[in-house]
């Protein structure tokens, strides 16, 4: 096999590594970005370079950005008093995608799990507890996943911080534009469990 032929195959390897992207996939993706090579793989390139030396996480909240501190926890804007918990850095940008919230946010690096022996220590769960501390934080809004461990997070979340300030959650239930004969029985009983007046 000829040199060049083997850098393209360490570059379909490492593509497939993606999420979301298979041996296939990676593929295709990998002769696309030959045959653009200068509108796609050259910048593509010098972006990747770019992230890779600039890239860090933000010390306060665990955002990615290009600051020692994050824009949104340098912003005296987001200094509402609200910090949002999420469990990793997609998520939060899931939720600045919905442009709702004004606040600032704290990532976890995931949730509690016994059976993986991750506890508040392997978490920025004491870190949490001491920007509410020395924040003044008025709300901690709780944006976990509806799965067990991130029901178990939420409740140990919301013990620790009990007295020290009001503990929210995102509500749960069925989706705009859900209907129901797609909807799990989890949904529908949430849903049915959180209903409000009309």
């Amino acid at each position: 096999m000829d040199a060049g032929r083997k850098d393209i195959d360490a570059l379909i390897d490492l593509m497939a590594k993606l999420p979301g992207l298979g041996p296939r996939s990676a593929r295709r993706a990998v002769l696309h970005l030959i045959k653009k090579r200068e509108r796609l793989m050259s910048p593509l390139a010098d972006a990747m370079k770019s992230v890779a030396e600039n890239a860090r996480e933000c010390v306060k909240c665990g955002n990615i950005g290009t600051g020692t501190i994050c824009d949104i926890c340098a912003s005296e804007k987001r200094a509402t008093g609200e910090i949002c918990i999420v469990e990793d850095v997609a998520d939060l940008w899931a939720m600045e995608r919905a442009a709702v919230f004004r606040g600032r946010y704290h990532v976890l690096g995931g949730t509690l799990s016994a059976l993986d022996a991750i506890g508040p220590e392997e978490l920025r769960i004491p870190l949490l507890i001491s920007r509410v501390r020395d924040e003044g934080v008025t709300e901690i809004i709780l944006a976990l996943n509806a799965t067990i461990d991130g029901q178990t997070t939420a409740h140990y979340i919301a013990d620790e911080l009990a007295g020290a300030c009001t503990v929210t959650s995102l509500a749960q239930g069925v989706p705009i534009g859900g209907e129901l004969d797609y909807l799990d029985d989890g949904t529908i009983t949430a849903a049915l469990n959180a209903r409000k007046g009309f």
